[in-house]
């Protein structure tokens, strides 16, 4: 199951974006726009933005993720999101002994397509091993053979060999990371991510997501979730068809958020 904290976010994040906002239309200083910005007149201008879509001042706001207890799968999908930083934990520097895996639903609901998985993630490990070890030993004796010392040979020739190795992994390898990404790209994230139509973990990651930033800028996400929370779905002929339910799950996130 995805863990998923907001690890830090940008202090006042609606009082922020207000007041880069109104730095736009007004000739005072940043210090007396701050002076005057109350949380109140931010809450107001903050909603505002939302109905004129004055997107770039929500820019200023940035939330930092730490997400863990997924996929590589999920990995290829989240880092299509471009206008975000990510540092992932790297197979080419941490051996996965024993790598743990996210199994799909589905598959769990199956005994038999459970069983297979489970022998499938068993082979990838033993694979894993035995290439590894083969890489590790040819690379330690052309280190020594080549006059590095067998202490410095050995730990040089493990990182080379997982490099390698870590190829027959599969998608399902647990993986963990840092994500960081601006309020628009959230927003952005958010619309793709929460819909019916996204994949399950990428959704299951983005629903916690929304409820963790729904919490500390409740103003700034009103609006936040896929098209059908702000009108019709926009996916046409590749609807889920399914609009007041996805409304309602998102409702239900942000209603939560509230109660803290």
């Amino acid at each position: 199951m995805p863990q998923v904290t907001l690890i830090t976010h940008t202090p006042d994040p609606e009082r922020t974006i207000a007041a880069a906002a109104k730095l736009c239309y007004s000739p005072a200083t940043i210090a007396d726009l701050m002076d005057n910005l109350t949380d109140e007149k931010a809450s107001g201008f903050v909603g505002m933005l939302a109905e004129i879509g004055h997107g770039s001042p929500i820019e200023h706001a940035s939330f930092t993720f730490g997400i863990e207890g997924v996929s590589r799968s999920l990995l290829a999908q989240i880092t299509r999101h471009r206008i975000a930083s990510y540092s992932v934990q790297s197979q080419r520097y941490v051996r996965e002994n024993a790598f743990d895996y996210i199994t799909p639903p589905q598959i769990a609901q199956n005994p038999e397509a459970q069983a297979l998985f489970e022998e499938a993630m068993g082979s990838a490990q033993g694979y894993y091993d035995r290439i590894a070890a083969l890489l590790k030993a040819d690379h330690t004796a052309r280190l020594t053979a080549s006059g590095t010392p067998e202490k410095d040979a050995a730990r040089k020739a493990e990182k080379m060999a997982i490099e390698d190795a870590r190829f027959v992994l599969p998608n399902a390898c647990d993986t963990k990371m840092v994500v960081t990404m601006n309020a628009r790209s959230l927003l952005n994230f958010f619309s793709h991510r929460c819909c019916n139509r996204a994949q399950w973990e990428i959704r299951e990651v983005a629903d916690r997501m929304l409820a963790l930033v729904s919490e500390v800028a409740p103003i700034l996400f009103a609006q936040a979730g896929p098209p059908c929370v702000r009108g019709e779905c926009t996916e046409g002929k590749m609807s889920c068809g399914r609009q007041e339910a996805v409304r309602a799950r998102i409702a239900r996130i942000k209603q939560g958020a509230a109660e803290g």
